[in-house]
């Protein structure tokens, strides 16, 4: 890795790990690891609001962090790529050393 990186991608990396740092947030991506989720569906597994849920969401996808699929009425979501599964696979990893 560069050892000088530029600002823009030294702020861009510490809003990503902002991103990380609510509980909530994590365990929506974990669910996210072996498929794809409605809100709903969510929403049920984590006994939370719908509304709730989606605010979280939102976050997610604007990080680039979740996809979304519509079928019919319902939209699913998905990690956006192995990227996500990594980072997240590799904290476990780290935090159970």
């Amino acid at each position: 890795m560069k050892s000088k990186i530029n600002e823009k991608d030294v702020f861009d990396l510490a809003e990503l790990f902002k991103v990380f740092g609510d509980s909530t947030r994590i365990r929506i991506l974990l669910l996210l690891f072996d498929s794809k989720i409605s809100v709903n569906e969510i929403a049920d597994k984590l006994n939370m609001s719908q509304s709730a849920i989606s605010h979280q969401l939102k976050k997610l996808k604007t990080s680039s962090l979740i996809k979304n699929e519509r079928v019919g009425q319902t939209i699913y979501y998905s990690l956006d790529d192995d990227h996500v599964y990594n980072i997240i696979k590799q904290g476990l990893e780290h935090i159970k050393e």
